[in-house]
């Protein structure tokens, strides 16, 4: 895979389970999220959302899968055992290990609940043993297509540190791939999905914050180093609000030519003021770094002319506003074909205005549009909830393979 944009030929998702049901007031902050999510509603906003890639590619799903992967009884030992290690509940492994492989399945991801008298007492606050797996369906966080490889991303915090496992085993055992892990080089390395975006085959757009660090970065800029020539532009971060915990809440490719941008990271105003752009060139092995004004001043340096819009429209205020519910984060179903929210009015105007065809998810998942018959186009569907878990469209999609372009 060697751009974000290339046509879609399969993806990987997770319906949205009752391990969001799973958390309460006092423990959504420590689950990453910043509110507690209505399933009912979820389960509806998601029927359109995964219905649109089951219409247009080949969709996997990750439970599917690793029910389909417990079958072997060594594989399924590991996983178990290094879970219930992640949890510090190894005395499960041999109950876990009685019980079938959907079954086994579903406990890794909804959790295995605490009981009195029979668990330890210090799993009574949390109410679950093996916690679960809140976030989950950002299915981008948690592992990355990157070229000819799958990045397991080192996540920044310890609830969201047991999916790692589940992709690894997805993407090793079940498709094949060669897996790469930032903290197998360096402990203290963090990368995650939102973060890295691929340009071209020689240029990786990286976000560093509260997500992925420098040293996670470094992993990434030796890991490539090897090719003649390779780029990478770095988009610092504010590590406040929430909604700016990756580089696509702000910035993703929607065609060759075009990208989504939120105006005052291009600016450098508001929360951007005094953070960097900086553009490192890799030759040879010799790397240098370059401060640039800006990421389009940046992309222009390696060969890219790209055309923002900008989230929200022109209007500071609904730019906020848009941005908190990832009104930049699209993802390309094919060149200038994307999909995206549709609560973000003011986005879909300004990407209405810059020539994309505005289409409705239904119309899209029941047959009635087709995205082929448009030179560009965006996919809206429906989200009042989905939006308050803190990601958007790219953030619940993990692309297998893309055509090259």
């Amino acid at each position: 895979m060697s751009s974000e944009i290339g046509r879609l030929n399969a993806v990987l998702l997770h319906r949205p389970g009752v391990e969001i049901e799973r958390m309460t007031p006092l423990n959504a902050h420590e689950a990453l999220y910043s509110d507690i999510l209505n399933k009912n509603i979820v389960d509806n906003e998601y029927r359109y959302f995964c219905g649109v890639f089951e219409r247009v590619t080949k969709v996997f799903y990750v439970s599917d899968l690793l029910e389909e992967l417990l079958e072997d009884d060594d594989l399924c030992n590991s996983l178990v055992t290094q879970s219930c290690a992640a949890e510090g509940c190894e005395y499960l492994v041999d109950e876990l290990m009685q019980h079938s492989p959907k079954v086994i399945a579903r406990e890794l991801i909804e959790g295995f609940a605490y009981r009195k008298g029979k668990d330890p007492e210090r799993f009574a606050e949390r109410r679950y043993v093996l916690r679960p797996l809140y976030n989950l369906f950002f299915t981008r966080d948690a592992s990355s297509s990157v070229y000819d490889r799958v990045l397991i991303n080192s996540m920044s915090f310890d609830v969201r540190k047991r999916e790692n496992l589940i992709y690894k085993a997805i993407f090793k055992h079940y498709f094949g791939c060669e897996v790469i892990n930032a903290q197998d080089w360096n402990s203290k390395a963090h990368t995650e999905g939102g973060d890295v975006q691929i340009g071209r085959s020689d240029l990786l757009c990286i976000g560093e914050g509260i997500r992925t660090d420098a040293k996670g970065i470094e992993f990434l800029a030796q890991t490539f180093s090897d090719r003649p020539k390779f780029n990478i532009i770095v988009q610092q971060l504010p590590h406040q609000p929430d909604s700016f915990i990756h580089l696509d809440m702000v910035f993703t490719f929607l065609d060759r030519d075009r990208c989504m941008m939120y105006e005052p990271m291009l600016r450098k105003t508001a929360e951007f003021a005094g953070k960097a752009t900086t553009w490192i060139e890799i030759d040879g092995g010799r790397v240098k770094h370059h401060d640039c004004k800006n990421m389009l001043e940046a992309l222009k340096h390696v060969g890219f002319d790209m055309e923002p819009v900008f989230c929200g429209g022109d209007d500071l205020w609904v730019q906020q506003r848009e941005q908190w519910h990832s009104g930049a984060n699209f993802f390309a179903l094919a060149p200038g074909k994307i999909i995206g929210y549709r609560r973000n009015s003011h986005t879909v105007d300004a990407l209405d205005k810059a020539g994309f065809a505005v289409l409705n998810a239904e119309d899209v998942a029941e047959g009635r549009a087709n995205i082929d018959d448009y030179n560009r186009c965006v996919v809206t569907f429906a989200a009042s909830e989905l939006p308050r878990a803190g990601g958007g469209a790219r953030c619940m999609t993990m692309p297998i393979n893309r055509d090259n372009i």
